[in-house]
């Protein structure tokens, strides 16, 4: 009876990792697509199907996430749809609070928080965190009907773009995610730029900062699975290749609209999970 056992149990495991990979072609296309998003399958990918530790997978999703914008900044240079100034003006400050956090804000975070009676454990903390955020940012895209008008750093908007990135920066450090369920609502609710142009920034910011936070997670001695991420890393590179090219055949409301609704939907599924 427990050999046929073992052999279901083995063939389940196998089915689950087959289909993690698989999401990895679907996180691609979702972060080419939207410029944004694709952290936010990676983690419970990670945490849920391949039973990666959410601090660990912290690490691993900002390596993942940064190859595939990294390609996705390629498709959209192309077409033009990258905002250099405000992207840089961005980037540098997240790309040195998510280092930062990366690097020595995790290893000092307690296992276990106590809150009077209510214990929290670290994981729970960063994905509860998680979740929290990705219904905020849902809502920011939704709520919003009108288009506004682009503003300019001559209104002395630019401090707070780098505000907003030291902010951003370090909320990617302590949750692992790309950052683009926050930023795109910062560039087009915040600064009025279209959902196209803002989806190319996105992921030209998300590329640099991710990549550098990786590293950081690297300087503190963390331990990665180069067999596990590597295929999963190329899967999702592909992916984001066919999400930029479907990007020009969908227009900026829809897109926003699609955006806004995905982020709302994992948002409350990883919150009642967690909360379980």
């Amino acid at each position: 009876m427990l050999l046929p056992l073992f052999y279901v149990q083995s063939a389940l495991m196998e089915w689950v990792e087959i289909a993690g990979y698989g999401m990895g072609l679907i996180i691609g296309a979702i972060l080419g697509l939207l410029g944004g998003g694709g952290s936010v399958l990676i983690m419970p990918v990670l945490v849920y199907l391949f039973h990666i530790l959410p601090a660990e997978a912290t690490a691993y999703s900002l390596f993942i996430v940064g190859c595939g914008a990294l390609m996705g900044t390629f498709g959209s240079l192309k077409r033009n749809q990258v905002d250099w100034k405000t992207g840089g003006l961005f980037a540098v400050p997240s790309m040195l609070t998510v280092y930062t956090v990366q690097r020595w804000g995790m290893p000092a975070i307690p296992e276990t928080w106590a809150i009077g009676q209510y214990q929290m454990s670290k994981d729970a903390l960063i994905m509860g965190t998680f979740a929290f955020l990705m219904i905020a940012a849902a809502y920011s895209m939704l709520k919003r009907k009108t288009a506004l008008k682009p503003k300019s750093f001559g209104n002395g908007l630019w401090w707070i773009i780098a505000a907003e990135g030291l902010v951003v920066g370090a909320i990617t450090g302590f949750v692992g995610a790309g950052g683009g369920f926050l930023i795109v609502p910062v560039l087009v609710v915040l600064l009025g730029m279209s959902m196209e142009i803002a989806v190319g920034t996105s992921l030209m910011i998300i590329s640099i900062k991710s990549l550098v936070g990786f590293f950081g997670s690297l300087g503190n001695g963390a331990e990665v699975d180069w067999m596990l991420i590597l295929p999963f890393m190329a899967l999702t590179v592909a992916g984001t290749h066919v999400g930029t090219l479907m990007r020009s055949r969908v227009k900026g409301a829809t897109l926003k609209l699609i955006f806004g609704w995905f982020i709302l939907l994992m948002g409350v599924v990883i919150l009642l999970t967690e909360s379980n």
